[in-house]
């Protein structure tokens, strides 16, 4: 069974991707529980407002040794603009130029992670204005260029006039984009077509939380029951079976394993066409 996918600059990124958003103290051990469990992605940021991307780091390096390498990792963390820092913990300068904020976030990353390189370096979030999200652009395109990043991706990015231009202007093209799958935004309709259309792997988050609705509808826990599987692992596979790699922060070690387990089973055509509908 595909657990893993290839993106447009040619990264191995799995189906399935474990979040660390607000673990605080708990980071260290989850990761590594993940890990332990069989999760080969890891998604974090350097924004300590939300994320303890040294413990990130730290669960990562009790994790590795024996028949597990770095190179089996899939590691992708944030640049957070200050726009989304805590003003008391910013990592960075404040009052540098935002291709040094962009470096110096780059090097506490590496330090926090123990890493060498990042297998994804994802702008938070755009800019205030189009010229400074490409400011910032350029000088994440500068870290793949020397070699520290693999390649580069977007979150937070609902507009699809901000994604195209982007896209456009861009000298590394997005082979990314996060965003939190909700019906808010359509669930992203249009710019999920963007990304097959391109070849950018769409990410989603806060995907189950979200979206109590979908898991509870009548199609979906008939899916359930006749795989005998839950409808939290019916969705997740209907969105890997239709190109979406989702995020998942569970805490429990029980849908750990339920998460990573939606790679036993697969899908028919028709099943995935009855769901179609519901986002």
């Amino acid at each position: 069974m595909k657990t893993f996918i290839m993106s447009s600059a040619n990264v191995r990124m799995p189906g399935i991707i474990y979040g660390t958003a607000w673990k605080k103290s708990e980071t260290a051990r989850l990761v590594a529980k993940a890990i332990g469990h069989g999760f080969r992605g890891i998604d974090t940021a350097c924004q300590p407002k939300h994320y303890d991307e040294p413990g990130v780091g730290a669960g990562i390096a009790a994790s590795l040794g024996g028949a597990l390498s770095r190179a089996d990792l899939y590691l992708q963390t944030k640049f957070t603009p200050l726009s989304g820092q805590d003003p008391g913990r910013i990592p960075y300068d404040p009052n540098a130029p935002l291709p040094d904020q962009v470096a110096q976030s780059f090097a506490t990353s590496l330090r926090n992670l123990q890493a060498a390189y990042l297998d994804c370096l994802v702008l938070h979030s755009p800019l205030a204005r189009p010229e400074k999200t490409l400011e910032a652009w350029r000088a994440m395109e500068s870290l793949v260029q020397g070699g520290g990043v693999r390649q580069l991706g977007i979150s937070n990015c609902y507009d699809l006039d901000q994604l195209e231009a982007l896209h456009e202007s861009a000298r590394i093209k997005p082979s990314v984009v996060q965003n939190r799958l909700y019906a808010e935004t359509r669930y992203d309709r249009e710019i999920r077509a963007f990304c097959r259309e391109r070849g950018v792997i769409y990410q989603s988050f806060w995907t189950l939380t979200a979206n109590p609705h979908i898991q509870n509808h009548a199609i979906v826990a008939g899916l359930a029951s006749k795989h005998a599987r839950t409808p939290a692992q019916i969705f997740f596979r209907y969105l890997t079976q239709r190109g979406v790699v989702p995020l998942t922060g569970t805490r429990s070690e029980i849908h750990m394993r339920e998460d990573l387990a939606i790679f036993e089973f697969e899908l028919e055509e028709h099943e995935l066409e009855a769901m179609d509908p519901l986002l």
